[in-house]
């Protein structure tokens, strides 16, 4: 039985990626890795990932996320993270990575800043 899961839901030109679970070393990061080069091979190129319902991570997920964001952005895209547990918040702190990444409270949050971006770009 998988302790990781990803599920995809499409808000206008936004992809959401709603991890569940584990993102540790060989359980989620694989899973994270494989759902954002998904979503870039089909084109997407506004991603939030969501990561209020995970319940682990460790090193290999916090590179995961790095990763993540790299790959979006290197290819003109923007990433976007909604907040999970409070040691994610306190490893991002630690790492100074919450100054990389736009973390949101909730999808619909992040999901809103793309619409304000693009209407600002406008």
């Amino acid at each position: 039985m998988s302790t990781a899961s990803v599920k995809k839901e499409t808000v206008g030109t936004v992809v959401v990626l709603r991890f569940k679970g584990k993102m540790t070393i060989g359980v989620g990061d694989v899973l994270l890795r494989e759902a954002v080069r998904e979503e870039l091979a089909k084109g997407s190129r506004n991603i939030v990932l969501d990561l209020s319902e995970l319940s682990t991570i460790d090193s290999t997920g916090v590179g995961e996320l790095v990763s993540a964001f790299t790959s979006v952005t290197s290819q003109g895209g923007k990433f976007k993270l909604v907040g999970g547990p409070q040691k994610l918040e306190d490893v991002l702190q630690i790492t100074q990575l919450i100054t990389v990444f736009d973390v949101y409270s909730d999808a619909r949050e992040a999901v809103e800043a793309f619409r304000e971006e693009a209407h600002q770009a406008s």
